[in-house]
């Protein structure tokens, strides 16, 4: 047989996404909802500073950063997570006379500590407000990356998918046959990070001197969590009588 002659090839028309007669689909939702306790939190804390001086100023905001940070360290293992942000130094103009005459300098320095002991989180929030010139805010409870609670809702979805096929083909009087495709629509969702009511808490803010005894630790009530899974899922049954 010669090229001329050779039979036209025809190529394989793509699958259908849709089921056939002999062969029908049935396509569902699984979703999966869980309220669960948060397994860490999140604080920041800003450190501040102000001289008229600015390399006394500098020194003033090291001290006090150090300070900050040599007490967070003391809860050891209770301590997940600590960063330094960002540091700045401004320096503020006068507002009267024809020269740029500095009047004063500004000094923060911003640090955050995730912690998964919150018996400690009240201490050490408690401890950190009671320093001078230096905030706190939060806390922000959240779950880890890779937290438990994500693979059980991925799971409860899949589960629900073919639990709400099954019925719809009872309904039809046949069973499902096949898996064709299973889609994961949205992965889980963790929510909120930000808090209800976020505390932002400060010795200097409400003008308060030395303390003379250490402040009663604050009792903080965690904030339950929600973690969300769903998947689309679609399955082959056999051919129904109707």
């Amino acid at each position: 047989m010669t090229p001329d002659t050779a039979p036209a090839t025809h190529p394989t028309p793509p699958p259908v996404p849709y089921g056939t007669p002999d062969t029908p689909r049935i396509a569902v939702r699984g979703e999966a909802r869980l309220e669960v306790d948060p397994e860490i939190a999140r604080i920041t804390v800003t450190v501040t500073a102000r001289g008229k001086d600015r390399r006394e100023t500098l020194a003033d905001l090291t001290r006090r950063n150090t300070l900050a940070l040599d007490l967070v360290k003391t809860y050891g293992d209770a301590v997940e997570r600590l960063e330094t942000g960002a540091l700045t130094l401004t320096p503020e103009l006068g507002r009267h006379g024809r020269g740029e005459r500095v009047r004063t300098h500004h000094g923060l320095v911003h640090i955050t500590a995730e912690l998964n002991d919150f018996t400690a989180l009240g201490e050490l929030t408690t401890a950190l407000a009671d320093l001078d010139l230096t905030r706190v805010d939060g806390p922000w409870w959240a779950l880890r990356p890779d937290s438990p609670a994500h693979r059980t809702a991925r799971q409860q979805a899949v589960r629900e998918a073919v639990q709400r096929a099954r019925e719809y083909a009872e309904a039809l009087e046949t069973t499902l046959t096949a898996l064709v495709e299973l889609a994961d629509t949205g992965a889980e969702d963790t929510h909120p990070r930000v808090p209800q009511s976020t505390r932002a808490l400060s010795r200097a803010a409400y003008g308060a001197g030395p303390a003379e005894d250490e402040p009663a630790p604050l009792d903080l009530e965690p904030q339950r969590q929600h973690v969300r899974a769903q998947v689309d899922a679609r399955f082959t049954m056999a051919p129904p009588r109707l």
